[in-house]
């Protein structure tokens, strides 16, 4: 590989528009919640088709500021799945509520068929991840939420652009969370985060909590967080919106070219698209049962490839109170994933080394 990251390629690219963005917030003299916030949060809410974009300080706190204005406290039971970010289930604990966990399907996400079994009196939502890019079955989870009367969140801290049928997720339940972490296909120089929502209420409760749980200077109505997206990101953010559907559309172009280099490779399973999906591959997860070999293999010539994620979360030793839970699709696939590089701003010539050093591990 290149000594030039991806990173550095989208960096160079954007300069001269994200430098004097930088310049014009510094100069202004006004760094939290004022003009790029406020006008990032209109261009992402109208990207994303819904009413309220409220801008965070992470991911995480997207998902707790959004589970708060919800009212999810001390027991409440949240179904949701181990194979994620550490975040996800923090954001549940954080405010005494219990995770309940149930395994995945083949495209690493909540199996829906396993969701009703798991339902009790204190569940009060479902809280489904769509992760690597990829939604969840939400016409399912719909129908289940509906049934039950269960509230229906999103984790779409890695699915910025993605689609289910026509809706861009983040938009389908009570509420969306997302990350600008810097590798997001929409990220900043350091941490941020957004919570989407059509609901007017839960716009305004998240306003309040994020800022101290202030209504207005000084009057504190509620317990809130500190947790406010700032306007050097924001501005970062503004910059790079315009680019996202062309980034994803790349994403999904390399994605393309992985699946035809790799099929029939040893014993790779490469990722498989649910249908009415737009998948936004903010990662490309192979599985194969030589993970660790092929990992070590890459990394020898320098192939950044990591895994996404080791060690399911009720697995964590965090959580000792889950760890006897037995997941087995979930805890299989986690010995077996492996995320290999992708980014918008890859060369083809970089693929085409990826893929040969893959052949080369199993020939």
């Amino acid at each position: 590989m290149k000594t030039v990251t991806p990173y550095q390629r989208e960096y160079q690219a954007l300069k001269s528009k994200i430098d004097k963005r930088l310049a014009s917030v510094c100069f202004s003299g006004s760094f939290i919640l004022k003009n790029e916030v406020e006008s990032f949060e209109k261009e992402f809410s109208r990207y994303l088709e819904v009413k309220h974009v409220i801008g965070v300080g992470n991911g995480m706190e997207a998902l707790q500021i959004g589970l708060m204005a919800k009212g999810i406290g001390k027991g409440d039971e949240i179904i949701t799945t181990s194979l994620s970010a550490v975040a996800t289930t923090l954001s549940i604990t954080s405010l005494g509520a219990i995770p309940v966990f149930v395994d995945i399907d083949t495209y690493f996400h909540i199996d829906s068929s396993l969701i009703e079994k798991a339902i009790t009196k204190k569940t009060k939502a479902i809280l489904p991840v769509h992760l690597y890019g990829q939604s969840v079955d939400m016409d399912r989870l719909r129908m289940i939420a509906k049934k039950h009367k269960l509230f229906l969140f999103e984790d779409a801290c890695q699915a910025h652009g993605a689609m289910y049928r026509k809706e861009k997720l983040g938009t389908i339940g009570e509420f969306g969370a997302f990350s600008f972490y810097p590798t997001k296909n929409l990220g900043c120089y350091g941490d941020g985060g957004a919570i989407a929502t059509n609901d007017d209420k839960v716009a305004k409760q998240c306003r309040i909590l994020r800022n101290y749980g202030q209504q207005d200077r000084y009057v504190h109505v509620k317990c809130g967080l500190n947790s406010r997206l700032d306007e050097l990101q924001a501005g970062i953010l503004r910059t790079k919106l315009p680019h996202l559907n062309v980034w994803n559309k790349k994403r999904r172009d390399i994605a393309i070219a992985y699946s035809h280099l790799l099929h029939g490779v040893g014993d790779i399973e490469i990722p498989l698209t649910r249908p009415y999906a737009l998948h936004i591959f903010h990662q490309y997860v192979i599985r194969t049962k030589k993970r660790d070999e092929l990992l070590s293999f890459l990394q020898k010539k320098s192939i950044p490839v990591l895994i996404h994620y080791p060690i399911p979360i009720h697995k964590q030793t965090c959580y000792p109170q889950y760890n006897s839970i037995k997941l087995p699709r979930t805890e299989q696939f986690c010995r077996e994933i492996l995320s290999l590089p992708i980014h918008p701003y890859m060369l083809k010539s970089d693929v085409y080394t990826i893929v040969k050093a893959v052949k080369q591990f199993f020939t």
